[in-house]
């Protein structure tokens, strides 16, 4: 079994991961095999990265023959039992139950029970159509981050390369295998920053400035537009911008913006309990039995649940889901929902804090 180690001098990372766990405890994995099953292919190389003494470092282990995989898996987890934390890349998916089915084929008594593990693919995927990626692998992320590595090769190509190592080792074809390995390590800890992103969708927000902008849209009309301000946790490695449903979402190194556009019309604020009111067609309202009872007979008529409402003329803000309470629609079967921007919820900056994850995340759900 070959071993190699490296010290990455001069290297840190932007993100702030000790929100996550002490960085002492963390350990970052990844492995190479001949093939995507347990049971068909080889494991014949795991690399971790990990902090120690202030500085970050890899170690890798890697089999020199078909049968090395037992050695290669004691390694690790005789490694690994110093931590607690496991992150990787998609490891949810591959690199963890690879290694749990390999194990068990070698009658290995290792588990992963002990762990509490972040897997950066599930945290940025979800926003992969937000951010215009056109797929969420890591060197997409690295090329999004403007981060190069020196490996030239792909995990497949590295197969052959390490069937002929087997048979014929030499120094480039080691160091091609390493290589390969030791750049995903790198590029997890480079890629890491893209955890802001999650960081935005699933950390409140603080709105730090709210106001209302008056502007002409294309054909000279007058519109108005909510403007929501606010710093993220974690700052984003890279500006960002979205267009979904007449709301923009923009970010740049100051920090990021909401417009959200707001709508002045009259709309209706439709009564669940139909079967209590009448409605009353010349005013076009619905009005509780207790009182349209004294309304005369031909003037009023049993409500239903299209027709049970009040309607109101006020400035409104559009939202996806039943947020904000009382709702109001365009018509029964609208499924565009709005509030009332009363002058009570404009003195509340909780509540446009809450409106903005709120819009956010239905700009993330959209695409």
């Amino acid at each position: 079994m070959r071993i190699c180690e490296e010290t990455l001098e001069n290297f840190s990372i932007s993100y702030p991961l000790d929100r996550l766990a002490p960085l002492e405890r963390i350990l970052f994995l990844d492995i190479e095999t001949t093939g995507f099953t347990a049971k068909s292919s080889y494991l014949y190389l795991i690399g971790c990265a990990y902090y120690l003494a202030g500085k970050w470092r890899t170690i890798q282990w890697m089999a020199e023959s078909y049968d090395q995989e037992t050695d290669v898996l004691k390694a690790f987890f005789e490694f690994s039992k110093l931590y607690r934390y496991l992150i990787h890349f998609n490891g949810n998916n591959f690199d963890l139950p690879f290694i749990t089915q390999k194990c068990a084929q070698l009658s290995l008594p290792y588990t992963f029970d002990d762990y509490r593990g972040i897997d950066i693919y599930k945290r940025v995927a979800p926003y992969r159509y937000f951010l215009k990626l056109p797929n969420c692998k890591q060197k997409t992320l690295e090329q999004f981050l403007g981060i190069n590595r020196k490996d030239v090769f792909s995990g497949g190509e590295l197969i052959g390369i390490y069937h002929e190592y087997i048979k014929n080792p030499s120094e480039f074809s080691e160091n091609a295998l390493f290589l390969h390995n030791a750049d995903d390590l790198k590029g997890m800890l480079e890629t890491l920053p893209m955890l802001a992103y999650y960081d935005l969708f699933n950390s409140p927000i603080r709105a730090r400035k709210v106001q209302a902008n008056v502007y002409r849209d294309v054909n000279g009309a007058r519109r108005r537009e909510l403007i929501i301000q606010f710093r993220p946790d974690t700052m984003l490695p890279k500006p960002v911008s979205a267009n979904i449903n007449q709301c923009i979402f923009r970010s740049d190194d100051t920090g990021c913006s909401l417009k959200v556009p707001i709508f002045e019309e009259e709309l209706r604020y439709f009564y669940s309990n139909y079967h209590d009111y009448y409605y009353l067609p010349t005013e076009d309202t619905a009005l509780h039995k207790s009182v349209a009872e004294f309304v005369d007979k031909a003037y009023r008529i049993p409500a239903s649940a299209a027709n049970c409402y009040t309607r109101k003329a006020s400035s409104y803000l559009p939202q996806w889901d039943f947020v904000f309470t009382p709702f109001f629609k365009r018509d029964y079967k609208s499924r565009e929902l709005f509030f009332e921007l009363t002058d009570e919820l404009k003195k509340d900056r909780q509540a446009f804090s809450q409106y903005a994850s709120h819009v956010l995340n239905m700009m993330a759900s959209t695409y």
